[in-house]
């Protein structure tokens, strides 16, 4: 079985959720979540963290020891550098030809989930050359001027009915060495978008996000 390398890039600052990677979520520091759920994967070679703060790097060393650190040099560090130009750096850090990149703040991430897109990509290699995860949105959406963008308002279709709108959740991202070299994006010139839960899909922005997926989180794992 081919086995494929984890990015889970995680940077010390965050502006609108201080501390976020390590604030606690469900008792433990909010990054352990999708760690957990990583280490399940039976795709799994290693998980690679990208990160420029000590107390992340530490409490990996402790909780994580298998994990592979890749301190991220001063010219990539700050809250306004590419999550592509961390990917170009981490790929001359590492071997290996395939990669599979997440995020911290999607806690709900499962790995039915991970395993079933590489799965699909696996199987799919001749048609797309890399993947990402999309939320699936059918209701009625216009543009800031109020300009309709999937709808006419004399129509009034069920929403049901209307085209739907693809998001770009950010909550992975499937490519190769050779797909990421020829754009260098996480997607490549043929990519593929893999739908996924919206509640599975949850980002955490702000204290809001962060209250209402840790509610979800606890509610799911009570009832499981």
């Amino acid at each position: 079985m081919e086995k494929i390398n984890f990015l889970l890039p995680m940077k010390g600052h965050s502006e609108r959720v201080p501390n976020k990677n390590l604030k606690l979520f469900n008792d433990k520091p909010l990054y352990h979540s999708v760690m957990i759920e990583l280490l399940r994967s039976k795709y799994l070679n290693k998980i690679l963290v990208n990160t420029d703060s000590d107390q992340i790097a530490n409490d990996i060393k402790t909780n994580f020891p298998g994990v592979e650190i890749i301190w991220r040099p001063k010219n990539l560090q700050g809250d306004f550098t590419s999550m592509n130009k961390i990917i170009e750096y981490d790929l001359t850090q590492v071997t290996g030809d395939l990669f599979l990149q997440t995020h911290s703040t999607n806690p709900l991430l499962k790995t039915t989930t991970i395993d079933d897109a590489i799965d699909f990509f696996l199987n799919s290699a001749q048609n797309y050359d890399s993947i990402f995860s999309v939320t699936k949105w059918q209701t009625r959406f216009y543009w800031e001027d109020g300009t309709p963008v999937n709808h006419n308002p004399k129509e009034l279709l069920r929403t049901q009915d209307l085209p739907p709108i693809f998001e770009e959740n950010s909550n992975f991202y499937i490519f190769t060495r050779n797909s990421f070299g020829a754009t260098q994006k996480r997607l490549g010139k043929k990519p593929f978008m893999f739908e996924m839960s919206p509640i599975e899909a949850i980002d955490i922005d702000t204290e809001f996000n962060f209250k209402m997926a840790e509610y979800i989180y606890k509610t799911l794992n009570t009832n499981s």
